[in-house]
């Protein structure tokens, strides 16, 4: 007999907000966020979900949305989900809850997604502090590929995927949390040197009210006064997995969750049909709702057997990916190195971090000789699939880190030539990709070697 249909457990209605949907959404990480559907081990089940803004960016050629994004409400999830097995008895703590990605895609109907650089006060970015300006630009499907108006002359296959998957945390691992990225937001400054070359801020989102959606619980209640003052954002990827931003997580890929909860309690979200390792400019991917189609297994006592605590507790432990075969065939790359020496000339001690920062900046400058905007190939290299390596962390004093560039995605020939870069209208693109003004008065940086 034929496999039935996905079962769907969690639908969306693109029309309503993300607190009107039929199931409410959440956009936080609490043990005692109820879950909205069960399913069952074996079952293949569909979670439909909103883009992580909830609709907030339009499909315009403005980058006010951009601007103002209100960011204390970010990511909206779909979940939590309850799994048991097909006795009915649900996952436990210790288990390890395994997630295979059948089927994904964007919603029916709303198949176009955004990508973009967020203010510098509101947001950030890897290069905020080059790139201050709210800008975006808008992409269409056509099937398997993405192009956009806004930055013209690239088309190329997306790797469909989550950015958001993880399982609910107990009250111990959430306390864990809270404390030490306090101890980050608090004290980071005074003592981590690279808050002087990495300008986001800021260092760490600690729990607030202001923003807060927490499922079936309803707001203005004891119960979700006291939940949203200890519930975790979900801006970083931690042990539950959460915002991993893993590009390669697409069709036939298995996700290897710890379960922290009575029946793990995963939510997902933050669809991507496209994006960069990185995820350079923040909202970097090809933002986009989408579906999941999911097959879940328990393996009893999977944490103790397959996952090795890094830390002081057996909480300390990081998920598994296991990727799938569905991946774009590039064979012609153009790859760009970054090292330890930020802007100034200063040397850096084995920091990976600023090796990418200049690769990516190295990557900017050499594609932006082809006709583009520095912000257009800043967002190109965010959400395209290219590839980010750390190709060496032992040579001191320099970690040495690189970014390819698959050259196919261009219309053009972008590799050196004995012959200069062309010039004149034919290499000339879009300069007006949708950008508003930077308002503050943080310093800007500048490479005095750079072009443009």
């Amino acid at each position: 007999m034929a496999p039935r249909t996905p079962k769907l457990v969690v639908p969306i209605d693109l029309k309503k907000k993300p607190w009107e949907q039929k199931l409410p959404l959440h956009n936080r990480w609490h043990p005692e966020i109820p879950p909205v559907a069960t399913v069952k081990t074996g079952e293949v089940f569909r979670v439909e979900m909103v883009d992580w803004t909830g609709g907030a960016i339009k499909d315009d050629n403005s980058a006010s949305d951009v601007k103002h994004l209100d960011l204390s409400t970010v990511h909206y999830l779909s979940g939590p989900i309850r799994v048991v097995d097909e006795e009915g008895e649900a996952a436990k703590p210790g288990d390890l809850l395994a997630v295979e990605i059948c089927n994904l895609g964007p919603l029916p109907g709303d198949e176009w997604g955004f990508t973009a650089i967020f203010d510098r006060e509101n947001g950030g970015g890897f290069l905020t502090d080059h790139f201050p300006c709210a800008t975006k630009a808008i992409w269409y499907f056509e099937g398997i590929y993405a192009y956009s108006p806004h930055i013209p002359g690239v088309r190329f296959p997306g790797i469909t995927h989550p950015g958001i998957i993880g399982t609910a945390p107990s009250m111990e691992l959430l306390n864990i949390w809270n404390e030490r990225e306090k101890e980050l937001e608090e004290n980071g400054l005074k003592s981590l040197r690279l808050c002087e070359v990495l300008h986001s801020r800021p260092l760490a989102n600690l729990p607030s009210t202001k923003g807060c959606l927490l499922g079936k619980i309803p707001e203005g209640t004891q119960e979700w006064e006291k939940i949203a003052n200890e519930a975790a954002r979900t801006i970083p990827g931690r042990e539950n997995g959460g915002n991993c931003d893993i590009k390669n997580l697409s069709r036939g890929s298995k996700i290897y969750l710890p379960v922290f909860v009575e029946g793990a309690n995963f939510s997902t979200g933050d669809m991507h049909f496209s994006q960069g390792d990185g995820e350079v400019s923040f909202c970097g991917a090809i933002e986009m709702s989408g579906f999941l189609e999911l097959k879940c297994e328990i393996i009893r006592g999977g944490m103790k057997e397959y996952l090795t605590p890094m830390g002081p507790t057996p909480l300390h432990v990081n998920p598994i990916f296991e990727i799938g075969p569905m991946e774009p065939r590039f064979s012609e790359w153009l790859v760009f190195e970054g090292i330890s020496v930020d802007e100034s000339g200063r040397q850096h001690y084995l920091d990976a971090s600023v090796a990418y920062k200049r690769a990516v900046l190295n990557a900017i400058d050499y594609v932006s000789k082809f006709g583009y905007s520095k912000e257009q190939v800043y967002l190109l290299l965010s959400c395209c699939p290219c590839e980010g390596r750390i190709s060496g962390i032992v040579d001191a004093p320099n970690a040495v880190a690189t970014l390819a560039i698959p050259t196919a995605i261009f219309d053009q020939d972008i590799r050196p030539k004995t012959k200069k870069v062309p010039v004149g209208p034919r290499v000339v693109r879009n300069p007006d990709i949708p950008r508003c003004s930077y308002d503050g008065d943080l310093p800007i940086t500048k490479n005095p070697g750079a072009t443009g």
